[in-house]
């Protein structure tokens, strides 16, 4: 007969052996994925950045999205960029190997604080924010609370609209309890993950493949980390509590620049999202036969598309001083 001690002694053991897969995974993910770059302190933690390129040149700024990290960035368009700019891509916030203090600096205001606030020790004050999917809403909040320092947009399938609910994939991150998003991501999440991956990557690159070297290249073993679990769920609670009041405001932006989605993006709709934009000054346009991740699939169309807003915001600007 089972006893409720028995039962007790069962479920003990089965989360002891999902927290040592974890920390087994976690070391295992910061072995493939190591640090790149340096670590500049902020208030309420710190950024973890790469720089490429002259610093004298033009400045763009690059900002991951949900789940991610700055080798999203450094897979492709940071080497293709390089030698005509300044090229800074980031952690956000709690990824990476940026770290955050609390739940609550998961809010757009909050993280695009902390970036701007990195930037500001770099002197940097005339960026190119380019934002990739939820690294798009931060670039729009740090766009519409630093005009005099962001120079141009250029967002590459941008989050700009409230959800209903978080795509399907994500769905498992809107835990609202932090004593639960530690609990889940330091037992199951990571070794579900760590067996899912392969499923989850096909939906977020639906319609193109999934690189095979997308978890050393593209940094995607970092995700197999309890942080990363956490980090996520404290980002989509986060926006959904902070995105009303930033759109609230899209007609106070000032900062010109443009959108860019994959024609047939599975997780964030070009007509819900990029077309809404348009009326703030923002352009919208698409890669056929290309989904979200098109800073992967298709760097070179996204590089042309940077390159063409920079230019065009330089141009204004020296317009402006003659």
């Amino acid at each position: 007969m089972i006893t409720l001690l028995t039962i007790v002694l069962l479920i003990t053991a089965f989360f002891v052996g999902m927290n040592l897969w974890t920390r087994r995974l976690t070391r295992d993910g910061l072995k493939r994925v190591p640090q790149l770059g340096d670590i500049v302190p902020v208030k309420g933690g710190s950024i973890h950045y790469v720089e490429k390129g002259d610093p004298s040149k033009q400045t763009i700024v690059m900002i991951h999205g949900l789940t991610g990290q700055l080798q999203h960035f450094t897979y492709a368009l940071v080497d293709i960029l390089a030698d005509d700019y300044h090229i800074i891509a980031v952690d956000r916030p709690g990824c990476g190997y940026s770290t955050r203090d609390s739940a609550d600096l998961g809010s757009l205001p909050e993280q695009a604080r902390m970036i701007q606030e990195f930037l500001d020790t770099k002197d940097i004050s005339d960026a190119v924010l380019v934002g990739h999917s939820l690294g798009g809403a931060v670039s729009l909040a740090m766009a519409l609370e630093h005009p005099d320092k962001t120079k141009a947009l250029a967002l590459l399938a941008p989050l700009t609209q409230k959800m209903a609910t978080p795509p399907q994939v994500f769905k498992p991150l809107g835990i609202r309890a932090e004593w639960l998003r530690s609990l889940i991501g330091n037992t199951i999440a990571v070794p579900l993950a760590a067996k899912t991956a392969p499923h989850t990557l096909s939906i977020v690159f639906d319609p193109e493949p999934a690189p095979e070297d997308f978890l050393d290249r593209a940094g995607g073993a970092l995700g197999l980390r309890p942080s990363a679990f956490i980090t996520g769920s404290q980002d989509v609670v986060g926006v959904d509590e902070s995105i009303d009041a930033q759109m609230a405001r899209y007609a106070e932006l000032t900062v010109p620049g443009g959108i860019l989605y994959g024609a047939q993006d599975a997780i964030l709709s070009p007509q819900k999202q990029g077309e809404p934009m348009k009326p703030f000054g923002l352009t919208s346009d698409t890669i056929d036969k290309a989904g979200h991740m098109i800073l992967i699939t298709a760097p070179d169309a996204c590089a042309a598309f940077i390159r063409r807003i920079t230019e065009a915001a330089c141009a204004e600007a020296s317009n402006k001083t003659v």
